[in-house]
């Protein structure tokens, strides 16, 4: 089967939107505008789809709502600028909003309520007058049924019956008189009477009635009056008006148009149906006066009395008419009046004060959020060129507030950073250095097992810090340093230590130049033995060659000379060492010392015994000219010479110093174990003296041991 082309509707119809949401929402809208053009579709199916389209669009509605909801929520809302206009919408506008709209909503009900209002009091009005004149007449036409004479300001019994007629002001009535329910002819009165004596009326409770009346389908004011006569008879005298559109004109007159709803009461006999509403309408919809004059449309009831069974009926009325018309009716001619005009006057003014106090609100919270979003969006395009690695970038401040101390502090923080990264970078080109030194400082000290047949050496330095300033060195003598024998027997060994003042990089390249000047020292003794033979023209043996140079190097207190001038011309005053050297004869056992400032190097006898190593002087390079003494002694087997820095005995913690009678109880401890050993448990006594502490200075500790 070959393949639907990608490029065509297929591959759009395959390359939806993502899963979830958005895809249901995209495949619901594409069902409903397939089911709203199969709707349209001729035959029978037509009903079927428009059910489906209804659940369709249901479905959609509700997955449309969420997905509407994440999208406000993640691309509109996620600017701050956004929240916070929309925080001020649903603050500080909608408040205003609902309370403008309810006011509206007032007004218009308080509105219509008032012009119903006015309609349904012009109707009590005339209904009113119409009790009044219907009542006047009913007494006189009483006291002439009943033989009596007319009241001074009444009609004279002698008159023409239609002369009984009072002047109709506005409205045409008709009026009927009953008694005991039987019409009477009174002249001309009653030739228009569309109406009868319901059996409700008579007789009437209280003796009056007047009100909106429905007859049928036809509405009517009607005023009823009843009396006794002197026979025992009720008399009772009914006029009314119909309602028509003269009716209606007058009760709109100044208000609008009015219109009020009749049912339509017909078919058989003994039956009712209802049929369509019959209106009466009076008055024109009138014309706005401005933009503000609106319509006011409203829909109420009014009271009607059936007249065929005495019950209440409700029939809506509506009225149409315009603010500017229902002022005019609540304040008559007080509109033209000065107080009203300066009322009207202050009332505009404080609208327009409220409109500027709302605008003006309006603009300083824009201009308000507008600063906080432009801060936020400052320091987020800040954190992104930051983090694009652009250091020297800075927010410009012109503003005295919170936000912009804010700005200022993220300026002085990317400088600081700035600058920490220029220090770590330096740092890191120190540590290279620093790394670089400490590895030629590891080449400097002995990193090979030294050992003599008679002789056990080890030492070990651990610097404080990166380099150490301690200085420790063993020196090895040939029989033949000079003549080329592939094998030459070892003759001596020297043996320096010291300890530089001070700690870090200076104190290092004090100690490697020490260390250079003392090896100096041992091979020019070498060249200057060897130079000084060969012109003399002596010809020794091998073993005399080489104990010339363990000659010139056996005098330690020689060397230490030579380094303090040395030392004291080329460094600062301040700068100076403590050294100990030592010289080992193979042959006799004859260890040569002196001791310049140094610790005393102790001498663990095979006895227990100890003897300090303190023949010597000051240290070297803080006085010239200084000479030193030296002194011998011979090892015998078993003897284990201690030489260490201060680092060693001077820690502290709560109990003292690590001292040096718990240096020599370690040694002595475990003195017939390996010089190796030995070492590590020192170095791990001192660790436990220590503690978490760091540790103080540099620790240099040089074994010996007579075989």
């Amino acid at each position: 089967m070959q393949e639907p082309n990608k490029s065509g509707a297929w591959g759009w119809l395959k390359h939806r939107p993502p899963a979830g949401l958005p895809a249901a929402a995209f495949w619901l809208a594409l069902w409903f505008c397939v089911l709203l053009v199969l709707r349209w579709l001729p035959g029978g199916w037509r009903t079927f789809f428009s059910v489906v389209q209804i659940f369709v669009g249901v479905a959609l509605v509700i997955v449309a709502i969420p997905l509407a909801l994440r999208i406000v929520r993640q691309r509109m809302l996620w600017s701050l600028r956004n929240k916070l206009v929309v925080t001020y919408l649903l603050i500080g506008l909608a408040p205003v909003v609902l309370f403008v709209t309810l006011v509206l909503i007032s007004a218009y009900i308080a509105a219509g309520q008032f012009e119903i209002h006015l309609a349904d009091t012009r109707i009590q009005a005339e209904l009113n007058q119409m009790s009044g004149e219907n009542g006047h007449r009913a007494e006189q036409v009483a006291h002439l049924l009943d033989g009596k004479p007319i009241p001074p300001n009444g009609l004279s019994i002698n008159e023409a019956p239609a002369e009984l007629d009072i002047p109709r002001l506005k409205l045409h009535r008709d009026t009927v008189a009953y008694t005991n329910g039987t019409r009477l002819a009174v002249g001309a009165v009653g030739e228009k009477t569309p109406l009868g004596l319901p059996p409700w009326a008579s007789p009437l409770p209280g003796g009056e009635f007047h009100g909106l009346v429905l007859d049928g389908s036809d509405l009517y004011l009607v005023a009823v009056h009843q009396q006794g006569l002197g026979d025992g008879r009720v008399f009772s005298l009914v006029t009314s008006v119909p309602v028509d559109r003269s009716v209606m004109d007058m009760i709109a007159d100044g208000l609008g148009r009015v219109r009020l709803f009749v049912e339509r009461v017909g078919g058989a006999e003994g039956t009712t149906q209802k049929a369509e509403a019959k209106r009466i309408a009076g008055g024109s919809e009138p014309a706005g006066v401005n933009l503000a004059d609106v319509r006011v449309r409203f829909l109420s009831t009014v009271t009607a009395t059936d007249w065929d069974t005495g019950e209440p009926a409700n029939l809506p009325i509506e009225v149409v008419s315009r603010p500017s018309l229902l002022y005019k009716q609540l304040f008559g001619t007080s509109l033209g009046g000065i107080v009203t005009s300066v009322i009207r006057t202050f009332l505009i003014g404080l609208c327009i004060v409220f409109a500027g106090l709302q605008v003006l609100a309006l603009v300083m919270a824009m201009r308000l959020s507008r600063t906080m979003t432009k801060s936020v969006a400052d320091l987020y395009e800040a954190t992104q060129r930051i983090d694009q690695g652009q250091l020297d970038h800075r927010i410009g401040v012109t503003r005295d507030d919170q936000l912009a101390e804010l700005s200022r502090s993220f300026n002085k923080m990317t400088g600081s950073l700035q600058r920490l990264l220029v220090e770590q970078k330096e740092k890191e080109r120190l540590q290279n250095e620093i790394s670089i030194a400490q590895e030629v400082q590891a080449n400097l000290f002995p990193h090979q097992t030294v050992g003599l047949e008679t002789l056990e050496l080890h030492g070990v330095c651990r610097p404080a810090r990166s380099v150490s300033g301690d200085y420790y060195d063993f020196l090895v003598f040939h029989e033949a340093a000079h003549n080329g024998n592939a094998s030459p027997k070892e003759t001596g060994v020297g043996i320096a230590l010291g300890d530089i003042s001070g700690k870090g990089i200076s104190a290092a390249l004090l100690m490697a130049t020490l260390h250079s000047a003392v090896r100096a020292y041992r091979f020019a003794s070498e060249e200057l033995v060897f130079t000084e033979s060969a012109v003399a023209g002596l010809m020794a043996s091998r073993d005399e060659r080489g104990r010339d140079c363990d000659e010139l190097f056996e005098s330690p207190g020689r060397i230490l000379a030579l380094l303090n001038r040395h030392l004291y011309r080329s460094t600062q005053p301040e700068k100076y060492a403590t050294l100990f050297l030592a010289h080992y004869d193979v042959a006799t056992s004859m260890l040569t010392y002196s001791n310049a400032g140094q610790l005393p190097p102790l001498v663990l006898g095979r006895d227990g015994s100890i003897r300090r190593l303190d023949r010597g002087g000051t240290v070297v390079g803080l006085i010239d000219g200084m000479q030193y003494d030296e002194g011998r002694f011979q090892m015998q087997s078993g003897d284990i010479l201690v030489a260490y820095s201060d680092g060693v005995t001077e820690p502290e913690n709560d109990f003292g110093e690590f001292g040096e009678e718990r240096l020599m109880e370690v040694v002595s401890r475990y003195r017939n174990e390996p010089l190796h050993v030995i070492s590590t448990q020192v170095m791990q006594a001192l660790d436990a003296w220590i503690g978490a502490e760091e540790q103080p200075d540099d620790i240099t500790l040089v074994l010996a041991r007579q075989v």
